[in-house]
């Protein structure tokens, strides 16, 4: 439990444990883990405004400023900080684009044979 939550809170976890952090980061469901993480603390700090005495409209005034860009650049920087994440824990920050790389590689391959044949040529066979 400690662990997990120096985890949550930036620390590097043993290298027993860095199979764990890699399929945490890049596995499928790292990108909502990672925004439901960020903004969980944001949360349990504007969650007292909505015990105010006043009608919602006052307390989403209030905490929607606050929340939005939070959850906006916790969206928009998830790769970035997936990427720190692997490397801060010794491994390849690209291991974050295995899954879309996977995903589309029919698509690429199909590409590459109907524009550019060359390329599969040039990786089929590598210069020695």
């Amino acid at each position: 439990m400690w662990q997990y939550l120096r985890y949550c809170l930036g620390a590097v976890l043993p290298p027993d444990l860095h199979d764990w952090v890699r399929n945490d980061l890049i596995s499928k469901g790292a990108a909502t883990r990672f925004v439901v993480r960020v903004t969980t603390p944001v949360v349990l700090v504007l969650a007292p405004v909505y015990l105010l005495p006043t009608d919602i409209v006052t307390k989403l005034i209030m905490t929607m400023p606050l929340a939005l860009p939070f959850v906006y650049f916790a969206i928009a920087l998830n790769p970035v900080y997936r990427r720190y994440r692997l490397n801060k824990h010794g491994m390849d920050g690209d291991l974050v684009d295995q899954l879309r790389r996977e995903k589309e590689a029919p698509d690429m391959q199909a590409y590459y044979a109907r524009y550019r044949p060359e390329m599969l040529e040039d990786e089929a066979n590598p210069p020695t």
